[in-house]
């Protein structure tokens, strides 16, 4: 059965290398390489849900964006808006993971290939058949321009009735707290479901009551507030309500990339008309599976893994 329904993503990819070993970086002697990048987590997140997943990207013509791109392909995920580019090599990560699953992402991403998108890229034609669309805070803060295909893609998202996302994902190793700003609340006016971490909520609003939230709700017109908040669970505020689901109980091994396994799951829930709780427990559930495998997506879940976990169903093994 073909997927029902279409999400579409742009970003960046990265190399991730991965210790293997935990603790500081300087001390361990080898690393695993991977694949990682918010948007492309997301994008194989939904794919392995089930959902058709469009990602848009560039990467550069050498043998690490080679990889990139057959890996990517054999998650199942749409590349027709991909491309290689000549002399902007692919960037790379390479991550520390300490002891307690925490971790520190240390990026060479210096003329990365997604620099070369213009918004004269953006055409309708790719968004035709989409039903969301998915914006992150990592691709508005790798160059300043990007902004201006973001609003391009969202403009064209709205004209076409498509639902929009957005993880602001701060990260304040490529800019600072201030231009994140700026350039959030730029793109809030087009979002229907903002998706973000407690800390970065209050980081972006520099403000942490309940009030606070609600009022950027109401003052951008954004349908679904969804906050993430680890190990104490996640809350939507829809319509004036708030929703509240608790977290799984689980001993992490790599954290990294289970904020965008929660996104692709609660898009998930979304997109089929889950009832918010179980939406919010679906997304937790996606969320804390990726947390049990050490890398950026391996342990992005499929959705009869999901399901098995979130109804504590018995799994036979052999």
């Amino acid at each position: 059965m073909p997927p029902s329904f279409s999400v579409f993503t742009i970003g960046d990819a990265l190399i991730t290398f991965n210790p293997t070993q935990t603790g500081p970086m300087r001390y361990v002697p080898q690393f695993d390489r991977k694949v990682g990048g918010a948007e492309l987590n997301f994008a194989i997140g939904c794919a392995r849900l089930g959902l058709h997943s469009k990602w848009m990207s560039r990467l550069g013509k050498d043998e690490f964006g080679r990889y990139i791109y057959n890996f990517v392909r054999g998650e199942g995920v749409d590349t027709k808006d991909v491309d290689f580019v000549e002399g902007y090599p692919t960037s790379l990560n390479f991550k520390e993971i300490r002891e307690d699953g925490s971790g520190k992402t240390f990026y060479y991403r210096y003329q990365s290939p997604i620099l070369t998108l213009t918004p004269n890229d953006i055409t309708e034609e790719m968004l035709e058949g989409i039903n969301l669309v998915h914006i992150t805070g990592v691709f508005l803060a790798i160059d300043p321009k990007n902004l201006a295909i973001a609003k391009r893609v969202l403009e064209i998202a709205k004209q076409k009735n498509i639902t929009v996302s957005m993880d602001p994902n701060i990260r304040l190793k490529l800019w600072a707290i201030e231009d994140a700003r700026k350039a959030y609340f730029e793109l809030f006016p087009y979002v229907d479901i903002l998706l973000t971490g407690l800390d970065e909520l209050q980081l972006i609003l520099d403000a942490s009551l309940e009030e606070d939230f609600m009022e950027l709700a109401k003052r951008y017109n954004i349908d679904q507030l969804v906050i993430k908040d680890g190990a104490n669970g996640s809350r939507v505020y829809y319509r004036g309500i708030w929703f509240e689901k608790e977290a799984f109980s689980v001993k992490p091994i790599d954290t990294v990339g289970a904020g965008d396994g929660f996104d692709a799951g609660y898009i998930y829930g979304f997109l089929h008309g889950l009832e918010m709780e179980e939406r919010l427990e679906f997304a937790n559930g996606v969320g804390t599976l990726v947390t049990t495998v050490s890398g950026d997506n391996e342990g992005l879940p499929y959705l009869d893994e999901v399901w098995a976990f979130v109804r504590q169903e018995a799994v036979i093994e052999r």
